[in-house]
């Protein structure tokens, strides 16, 4: 199935903005409450399940011996039909 971005926002940040807005996602998630993405007239509302997977990746994009671009990514994902279900693997630390 092809994928369908439902909303997306890319903009350089202070990295205390970016904690803010990690907070506000963790403090929604500890709470069980929706998690709501507006970026002016955009706006999309997504309700994890309880137990959603979470994928976490660092990359680095570019070619060998050259200026690179290094990220990191967070991501939640869950099957709209199965909305309790979650995936595993080992367990992840983050320090």
């Amino acid at each position: 199935m092809p994928e369908e971005v439902l909303f997306k926002s890319e903009r350089d940040q202070r990295r205390e903005e970016i904690a803010s807005y990690l907070r506000t996602v963790a403090d929604n998630l500890d709470s069980g409450a929706d998690i709501t993405l507006k970026a002016g007239s955009e706006t999309v509302t997504l309700t994890p399940p309880a137990r959603p997977t979470f994928e976490v990746k660092a990359e680095r994009e570019g070619p060998a011996g050259n200026m690179t671009e290094l990220s990191v990514e967070f991501e939640l994902e869950w099957d709209e039909s199965d909305a309790e279900d979650g995936g595993g693997s080992s367990q992840l630390e983050i320090e």
